[in-house]
């Protein structure tokens, strides 16, 4: 018999290298995607809020100054021209907030150059609120000594009154995310300089812009928790909302609350114009009395009124 060969180990052979060039990351609308597919991101909720802000055609000076006011301390909206206020605004406005990318809408709407109307609306499914604007006070007007960072994120506070009813706590909830700034917003300041106050007096909202003011000299820094040694000095603007109603939809809708106490101010230029009518037919009505008393009381024939003719 032949004598068995021995088994020789042979090595397997040794892969080529991949001369390809890496393959390209994928390119999204935020910028390049260099995160491996496999890796989830995280699934947080982020707020990404926007607020078309326009106005009617039309509008009163110190009511278009109270808009770019408000315009200039919400550093998310997005301001946009002239709508014209017809029973179809509705509908135009929900395509502009559309092609505009927002989710809300803040629409001042003045009639007859007197009064003004603030719309306050969620896009596209609503709901909405109508107020009557009152005690209008510009930034240019009040000339305050209050300043704070522009772009920076204010607090928000509310009066007890909101948690009473439940057409407070929808205002509430609206309220906070129309005027509530994102978190990491591009145009933002991470800062919290200034406060929003929102307070109930009278069934009407009153709004109020106030600035933090820390007293610190140089390189000295307040404790944290330090809140006596905290001001409030006042921005502006000032206004008062008194609430309309309330609809289920985006600008209309079924009427899920009215306000029983409001009264339009075309009432009340009717009202003051009767009593100035009034006092006018008072006078009439004295003229009138006074006429008759003269010719039922006639007066005495003078004995002497010819003695100086001669």
């Amino acid at each position: 018999m032949g004598k068995k060969r021995k088994h020789v180990e042979v090595e397997a052979p040794a892969a080529k290298k991949d001369d390809t060039a890496p393959e390209r990351p994928k390119r999204t609308l935020l910028g390049w995607k260099d995160k491996p597919e496999n890796q989830q991101e995280s699934t947080g909720f982020r707020n990404r809020e926007k607020v078309l802000v326009t106005c009617s055609r039309r509008i009163n000076y110190r009511y278009r100054h109270l808009m770019l006011n408000l315009v200039s301390v919400l550093p998310h909206c997005k301001k946009d021209n002239k709508v014209e206020s017809k029973a179809t605004k509705g509908a135009t406005l929900n395509e502009l907030v559309e092609l505009k990318s927002c989710s809300s809408c803040l629409f001042f709407e003045c009639r007859k150059h007197k009064d003004l109307y603030l719309w306050m609306s969620k896009c596209p499914n609503g709901p909405s609120v109508k107020f009557l604007v009152n005690a209008v006070h510009t930034m240019e007007e009040l000339k305050l000594t209050g300043n704070h960072l522009k772009g920076s994120r204010p607090l928000l506070t509310f009066s007890s009154n909101f948690d009473k009813d439940p057409h407070w706590k929808l205002l509430k909830e609206m309220i906070t995310q129309i005027f509530g700034t994102p978190k990491e917003h591009r145009k933002s300041k991470p800062y919290h300089d200034h406060v929003f106050v929102f307070s109930i007096v009278d069934d009407h909202i009153w709004f109020r812009n106030y600035q933090i003011s820390c007293p610190h000299t140089g390189a000295d820094k307040i404790d944290r928790g330090g809140l006596e040694k905290m001001t409030l000095i006042e921005v502006g603007p000032r206004f008062c909302l008194n609430p309309i109603k309330i609809f289920g939809g985006s600008f209309g809708g079924p009427t899920l609350y009215e306000n029983p106490f409001y009264v339009s101010p075309n009432q009340i230029r009717s009202l003051e114009k009767r009593q100035k009518a009034g006092k006018y037919a008072k006078k009439v009505k004295a003229k009138t009395r006074r006429k008759m008393h003269e010719m039922t009381n006639p007066m005495e024939t003078d004995e002497f009124a010819d003695m100086w003719k001669e």
